[in-house]
């Protein structure tokens, strides 16, 4: 198990969170700088490392600062003494959140400022000390909290805000006292124009068989998932594919109007996207109280989101999360949207679709709502691991629900917990709400089988067939079930059965290929 320390983390000003997959790196006797003073051919979407021999702690005063070298121009600034986000609840009733002040929401293509960035007037995102810390990530001018530096093991990895940098420039860095402190020693900083200075490729890769490698080693075409996200263009008709090499990459992923992006792991075990975000580092703005209506997206405390898209296909990586709360490991809105062969791990409401979806042989693991979704979305040979109620489903009579076909539901809590729920959500009932299981294999599922649903019921689909025991494999007792609930028999229910069987039923007629 490797440890990560961000800056002024939810759970204090500095919290050592357990990362999964993290690989160990090698203890310099002198810290050992990414990217390497004097190297050229850098990707402008690389992290800055600093690996000492020792574990660092990151600071809350001093600045990094970065600038163009002849012009001397200040490129960018991460100030330490501004709070990564909000580490309480947000109380819609006062102030709202401090994100930008660009109305909500904000399309791409009204993107056409090139200054409308972080870390530019126009942004609205420069250092403040009465804000947080505040990154645009996929163009989404609202901004994510981020945290500027974070530590692994003992190195330190400094986020940049992003597309700051540029191709064919030379930049150097200078970092403050006080930014990092090593145990029984001070770190006493980077300064001048000539300690920690590179130079970045002359020009964009040139991509070919629609094909795109991230590294994290700065051998591929970018050193970030979202630095290859970011290159694509929207709305593009032809199919991409974003291949990722083994590593991992500590990063919020979000990009909106992307159609038709394949993104493949090299190793679903080795190939890893984590970071620390949940509903109270990156609230919901104040504004938009639900994200039920389509085309907004107000929710962002996810690690890897998908905004209005289609086509997105993402298989052989894992998700992780590693914030407790509200906190997806994956969100995904839009439609015809895929995953298979996936790692998901999250807390509450560790995975959310809204819009079509497939996932086929993945793992979703996360703290109770583990799948949180309006659907219509069809898990085929899936496994899904709750420490609490396994599905809210908040689909309307427009279209299906959840639908689990020969899928394995396995509590991991100490007490029997329910396959779904459905209850009334601030005044909002889901009378059409729809979970079906299908020859699925079931642990630690209470008798009842099915949590409260709020409001009328009659068209409520909480429908199961041949459920058996993980443990044996004998069928379940059903006898004491939810009287909201039904026993799907056959031949009675041959025709049910058989149309819930097939995704293209259940998912709008679209006919999920797998990568």
């Amino acid at each position: 198990m490797k440890g990560l320390i961000l800056q002024n983390s939810l759970l204090g000003t500095i919290c050592l969170l357990a990362v999964v997959g993290c690989t160990s790196v090698l203890h310099a006797r002198q810290p050992k700088l990414y990217p390497t003073p004097g190297s050229k051919n850098i990707n402008p979407d690389a992290p800055l490392t600093i690996t000492f021999d020792v574990t660092p702690t990151v600071g809350n005063s001093g600045q990094i600062r970065v600038y163009e070298a002849g012009s001397d121009r200040l490129v960018d600034v991460l100030d330490l003494s501004i709070p990564a986000g909000p580490t309480k609840n947000v109380d819609h009733k006062g102030t709202p959140p401090p994100y930008l002040s660009t109305p909500y929401p904000y399309t791409s293509d009204n993107f056409t400022n090139a200054n409308t960035k972080a870390g530019t007037p126009s942004g609205g995102a420069l250092p403040n000390p009465d804000c947080y810390q505040l990154n645009i990530i996929g163009r989404f001018t609202d901004a994510f909290h981020f945290y500027p530096v974070m530590v692994r093991d003992n190195q330190a990895i400094i986020t940049l805000h992003n597309n700051l940098l540029e191709y064919n420039r030379t930049y150097y860095i200078q970092i403050d006292q006080g930014v990092l402190t090593l145990p029984g020693k001070p770190f006493k900083g980077i300064r001048g124009n000539k300690q920690w200075r590179f130079s970045t490729r002359p020009e964009p890769p040139i991509i070919t068989n629609q094909r795109i490698t991230v590294s994290a080693d700065g051998t591929g075409d970018f050193n970030t998932v979202q630095g290859a996200l970011d290159f694509i263009p929207d709305h593009t008709p032809h199919r991409t594919t974003i291949f990722i090499k083994n590593g991992t990459y500590h990063e919020i992923v979000y990009f909106r109007n992307k159609h038709n992006i394949s993104l493949v792991g090299e190793d679903r075990e080795k190939t890893v996207v984590c970071y620390a975000n949940n509903e109270v580092f990156n609230p919901h703005p104040i504004n938009i109280s639900t994200n039920e209506w389509p085309g907004t997206f107000p929710s962002r405390r996810a690690v890897f989101m998908a905004d209005n898209a289609r086509g997105i296909q993402l298989s052989n990586f894992t998700i992780r999360n590693l914030s407790k709360g509200q906190a997806e490991a994956l969100l995904m809105a839009g439609s015809e949207n895929l995953a298979y062969r996936m790692s998901i791990y999250g807390s509450g409401d560790a995975l959310q679709t809204n819009g079509s979806a497939y996932l086929k042989e993945c793992l979703i693991e996360g703290d109770g709502d583990t799948y949180l979704g309006r659907g219509p979305v069809f898990f085929d040979h899936c496994t899904i691991r709750s420490h609490g109620v396994f599905a809210w489903v908040r689909n309307t009579q427009a279209n299906h629900g959840a639908v689990f076909f020969r899928c394995t539901l396995q509590a991991t809590g100490n007490e029997e917990t329910e396959i779904a729920r459905a209850p009334t959500n601030k005044g909002q009932d889901y009378p059409y709400c729809e979970a079906v299981l299908l020859q699925c294999k079931l642990s630690g599922i209470s008798n009842v089988g099915w949590g409260p649903v709020g409001g009328d019921t009659p068209h409520v689909h909480y429908w199961e067939w041949e459920s058996t025991h993980l443990s044996d494999g004998l069928p379940v007792n059903v006898s004491q079930r939810h009287p909201v609930s039904r026993q799907l028999t056959l031949p009675n229910d041959a025709d049910i059965i058989d149309n819930y069987s097939k995704p293209s039923f259940v998912l709008d007629g679209w006919h999920p290929k797998l990568p």
